[in-house]
């Protein structure tokens, strides 16, 4: 306690403090100081955050106490001359592409289309609450109602009433929207119809914010309090828990959430900042199987997706960083840092918030409350349109007209994760990955198409996923192959034994890797079957050659299929 007074006192030397409060998550403290209103959070070396936006004097004498709205837009102040003084939240601003909206009175707002500079003003029968403007889409919502309207005619919104007024957060998403308050959780669609109404044990509504909730087209992410280790994920449409109703676990406290906007359900991803301000990504598709949580980046403070397409970005320590194809992570990491964007941050002081991401245009608020517009190259959000609507030439023609070598590192990411071999040997041949390219080509001589999806598959880590194609195709001794390959000597063993082939080939690759490094065997399995049993090495070279042969004759005697990718 003397230790924590005793920096109290450096911090405020000769300045009276007359107000100090906790902060929710009893980590910081608030207190005043002057003009300023100072948070210190207990961390030791923590930053120190002072903003002050708006100072009025009011000729009331002294304020004694403050006390806010529940809903957040008014404020009551006692005073020492024995009034009560009541203000107002105003000029509160809203922009997405060319329109900009802001409420000018309690009331009433006004559309400014800065294209054309047209302006629409918007008259409420209540006074405003809370407002968002995203997707053409303004979502209001007052005291008693909500008013939706589209950025195409502003004349005539749908509205409807609200079964509790105090909204406290809206979130967008392209097809719909999200309303919290103190009741629940509720979605609509554009056109006012109810869609769900996601519900959670322990949930309290007054304490999430845009930070704790993200909202797509297919999915609703909810990080837990009770336990800030847990996300809770539903369906957007049912309100129902995603997939086997599994919850996503991290194994640290999570700060902050973010869902993808783009792109098919099954590939939904989810990005996460924890507590050691390490930027995460996972699937949100979860049925049986544990899905992977991997980091993208360390020292990050704040993040958002682009509302076009899936790219992340994020303030990370001193830097501003784009990761123009999170998914690489998942098919080459090798090459993740070939597909970012980075720029110095410094010019964002203390604590900025990213607010936005239209477009190619990112929007950053300082912690003095001013806004601060990045626009970053529209190259990678063409490319991820051409990549989705399987535009493989066009993709290739705009990397070698752009002529940069992080278009060429995500199209090669894109072209493995999408099975497309022929785009991805241009694109790994471009940014001077050789092995990769030669790696590529020995996949195109495979006799089978599942042989080549097996390699794919192991092109990008996944190794259990490809032993299991080959296994359900029947290519045991394939899959016994890929483990003799990667050294799995255990489970190349394993199969061997229990499909009743191919055991003296394991034993032989297993001899021929110790005499190479001259060991002898340990291993008490290989021992166990390898005794009394002779190499014969020219009698296994002619199984495996009898194996490659029928596979060949069974992929050219079977019904012609699409070729996954390798091919145009």
């Amino acid at each position: 306690r003397e230790v924590f007074n005793q920096e109290f006192v450096d911090l405020v030397v000769g300045t009276p403090v007359y107000s100090v409060a906790w902060g929710p998550d009893s980590e910081k403290v608030l207190y005043t100081a002057g003009k300023q209103l100072i948070i210190k959070p207990l961390q030791p070396n923590a930053k120190v955050l002072q903003w002050s936006y708006a100072l009025e004097k009011p000729n009331t004498g002294s304020i004694f106490n403050i006390t806010w709205s529940i809903d957040g837009t008014q404020i009551a102040g006692a005073c020492g001359n024995g009034h009560v003084v009541f203000a107002h939240v105003v000029e509160q601003r809203w922009e997405w592409k060319d329109f900009q909206v802001t409420l000018t009175k309690r009331r009433t707002m006004q559309v400014r289309n800065v294209l054309n500079d047209a302006v629409d003003l918007l008259e409420f029968r209540d006074r405003v609450i809370k407002a968002s403007l995203n997707y053409a889409h303004l979502v209001v919502s007052t005291s008693l109602q909500c008013y939706v309207f589209s950025t195409k005619n502003w004349n005539t919104p749908l509205i409807f009433d609200l079964k509790e007024g105090t909204v406290s957060l809206i979130l967008q998403a392209e097809r719909h929207f999200l309303l919290v308050d103190g009741g629940g959780i509720y979605l609509y669609s554009y056109d006012g119809r109810f869609l769900s109404s996601p519900k959670f044990p322990g949930m309290r509504t007054d304490i999430l914010n845009a930070q704790t909730v993200s909202l797509s087209n297919d999915t609703i992410a909810i990080k837990d309090k009770a336990d800030e280790k847990i996300i809770f994920l539903f369906e957007a449409s049912t309100g129902k828990p995603l997939g086997d109703g599994k919850l996503l676990s991290h194994k640290n406290e999570i700060l902050e959430i973010a869902l993808d906007q783009k792109g098919l359900t099954n590939d939904r991803k989810i990005a996460f900042i924890d507590k050691n301000r390490d930027l995460c990504i996972t699937s949100v598709k979860r049925f049986g199987k544990e899905e992977q949580i991997i980091k993208l980046g360390t020292m990050v403070h704040t993040l958002a997706w682009s509302d076009t397409c899936n790219i992340l970005c994020g303030l990370q320590d001193t830097r501003f960083t784009v990761w123009y194809y999170p998914n690489t992570v998942y098919v080459d990491r090798d090459i993740l840092p070939k597909t970012l964007y980075e720029r110095d941050a410094s010019e964002f002081s203390k604590n900025p918030h990213i607010v936005s991401f239209v477009g190619n245009q990112v929007t950053i608020r300082r912690a003095d409350g001013s806004l601060i517009h990045i626009s970053i190259s529209p190259y990678p959000a063409i490319l991820h349109e051409y990549v989705s609507s399987s535009k493989w030439e066009d993709a290739v023609r705009l990397c070698r007209f752009v002529k940069e070598q992080t278009m060429w590192a995500c199209l090669a990411a894109m072209a493995v994760a999408n099975r497309d071999m022929t785009t991805a040997e241009i694109a790994y041949a471009a940014i001077g990955e050789i092995d990769k390219v030669q790696y590529i080509n020995s996949i195109k001589n495979l006799p089978s198409k599942e042989s080549k999806m097996a390699h794919i598959l192991m092109f990008s880590g996944n190794i259990q996923e490809a032993e299991m194609v080959l296994l359900q195709a029947g290519l045991v001794y394939q899959a016994i192959q890929i483990n003799i390959n990667l050294y799995n000597w255990e489970r190349a063993l394993e199969l061997a034994v229990k499909y009743k082939t191919h055991v003296d080939t394991v034993l032989a690759y297993r001899q021929k890797f110790l005499e190479t490094f001259g060991k002898q065997e340990t291993n008490k399995r290989y021992l166990q079957y390898a005794e009394g049993l002779e190499i014969d090495w020219e009698k296994i070279k002619a199984k495996i050659e009898m194996e490659i042969t029928k596979e060949r004759e069974r992929s050219s005697s079977s019904q012609p299929s699409k070729n996954i990718g390798l091919m145009h």
